[in-house]
C-alpha cells in the first residue's frame, strides 16, 4: 500500500512539474511607419524664386 501511495504522489509530483513547460517567446513585429512626401515639394521653391526674379525684371523695366 505504501507503494502504492508513494507512486501516486511522485506521479502527481512530476506531472506538476512539468506542466508549465519552456515556451519561446513571442516578440511582437515592429511597425515602421514610412514617412510619404509630396512629388511637388522640390519645385515649389524654385518656382516661387523664379517669380519673385521675373517680378524685380519687371519692376525694373
Amino acid at each position: 500500500m505504501k507503494k502504492i501511495a508513494l507512486a501516486a504522489a511522485l506521479s502527481v509530483a512530476a506531472s506538476t512539474a512539468f506542466a508549465g513547460g519552456m515556451v519561446e517567446p513571442v516578440m511582437e513585429p515592429e511597425v515602421v511607419a514610412k514617412s510619404t512626401s509630396s512629388s511637388a515639394g522640390g519645385i515649389v521653391v524654385p518656382l516661387l524664386l523664379l517669380v519673385i526674379v521675373a517680378a524685380a525684371v519687371a519692376a525694373n523695366n
